[in-house]
């Protein structure tokens, strides 16, 4: 076995080409004759690029995520796992051939629709969460990152056919996680194009958004004591007291005090820390992340999407509506948020140490 057909049998078992259905296998333009005299330019990395995935892989990826009879056609799940880079892979190697059918416009349509359900749940399940929050928590649900490694999941890297382009003036350069995020987008827009609403939202929720984010690590303040001060007297409740519940090693190298904050007789959050102002900070930010992470409880939980029917059509006219109860809007801004990196002078407040004038202190 030649140099040439070496790599090309290398570069096949990478990009899982299948030679069984190729008509000629290696192809013809990898064969050098020796009397031809003629240099021989062959990329086995393009040319395996440029093979289309076998029959057999496409209906068995539709099964695999459970959508057999919503991709019944092979053609459907190419279509969905051809990027739009792909035309100009294609286009310079037969430019003669008409291009193959991409998944960009299904991509733009599934976009939305990822984005519209995953807002409309987070707003639902978290009515706290601080914009800035709730813009990052979406990205972490549907975001390209997500979706790519959702795609990996799905077992859809073997079928996407893609071409990488590097960066120009009017777009970045376009990597292989870009490009294989666009699978789940285009399988979103075809279930809502060939079921419904519903039967897209259902997908979206099975996929993406039945995953756990730590939405703690996203909220982060600056001063979080001061920010429970005017949180708690934005809700109407007493001003918020520190209390030393319990403390070990206090004269010791390595102390331990943990600190509890309440409001009234309501205990608003606790932390521990080895001096009692790192205990207190802790108890702070607890107590700020119980507030803006309360959740919804599932039982509880509707969407507005919800309530179109299950049936294909036009959803304000096919079939009943669900009964919606919208939820209560909650107090979702921070006064004091994102470690101080917005740049955005405040106007000026009382310092802590005049809010806290009238303060007890620790009671230690």
């Amino acid at each position: 076995m030649g140099h040439v057909s070496k790599r090309l049998y290398s570069s096949a078992s990478k990009l899982a080409v299948s030679t069984v259905q190729l008509k000629q296998f290696p192809p013809k333009e990898a064969i050098l004759r020796p009397d031809s005299g003629k240099p021989n330019f062959f990329d086995p990395e393009s040319w395996a690029a440029l093979q289309p995935p076998p029959t057999s892989a496409l209906a068995a990826f539709a099964h695999r995520i459970g959508l057999a009879n919503v991709l019944s056609s092979p053609d459907v799940v190419r279509r969905a796992c051809t990027h739009n880079s792909f035309v100009n892979l294609h286009t310079k190697y037969y430019p003669s051939s008409p291009a193959p059918p991409t998944n960009a416009n299904l991509t733009t349509l599934g976009n939305a629709l990822m984005g519209l359900f995953a807002s409309e749940h987070l707003h639902a399940a978290y009515p706290h969460l601080p914009t800035r929050v709730l813009k990052a928590a979406v990205s972490a649900h549907v975001g390209p990152l997500t979706c790519a490694s959702v795609a990996q999941e799905m077992g859809a890297v073997p079928l996407l056919r893609w071409h990488r382009q590097p960066t120009t003036p009017m777009s970045p350069a376009l990597l292989h996680s870009d490009a294989l995020a666009s699978i789940p987008r285009a399988i979103t827009a075809l279930v809502y194009q060939e079921r419904s609403l519903q039967s897209a939202r259902k997908f979206v929720q099975s996929f993406f958004l039945s995953r756990q984010v730590d939405l703690r690590s996203m909220i982060k303040f600056r001063d979080p004591k001061r920010a429970l001060i005017e949180t708690v007297v934005k809700f109407g409740h007493e001003r918020p007291k520190s209390r030393l519940l319990k403390e070990t090693g206090r004269y010791s190298n390595s102390p331990i005090f943990v600190v509890g904050i309440f409001s009234g007789l309501d205990k608003l959050g606790e932390g521990f820390g080895s001096s009692l102002k790192m205990a207190e900070y802790r108890a702070a930010e607890d107590s700020l992340h119980r507030l803006y992470l309360t959740r919804t409880p599932d039982h509880l939980l509707q969407v507005p999407s919800s309530t179109f029917p299950l049936k294909q059509g036009d959803v304000y006219r096919t079939g009943p509506e669900t009964p919606y109860t919208p939820g209560v809007l909650g107090e979702a801004e921070i006064l004091y948020a994102s470690s101080g990196r917005s740049n955005i002078v405040a106007p000026r407040r009382p310092t802590l140490e005049e809010v806290e004038a009238g303060r007890d202190g620790l009671d230690v």
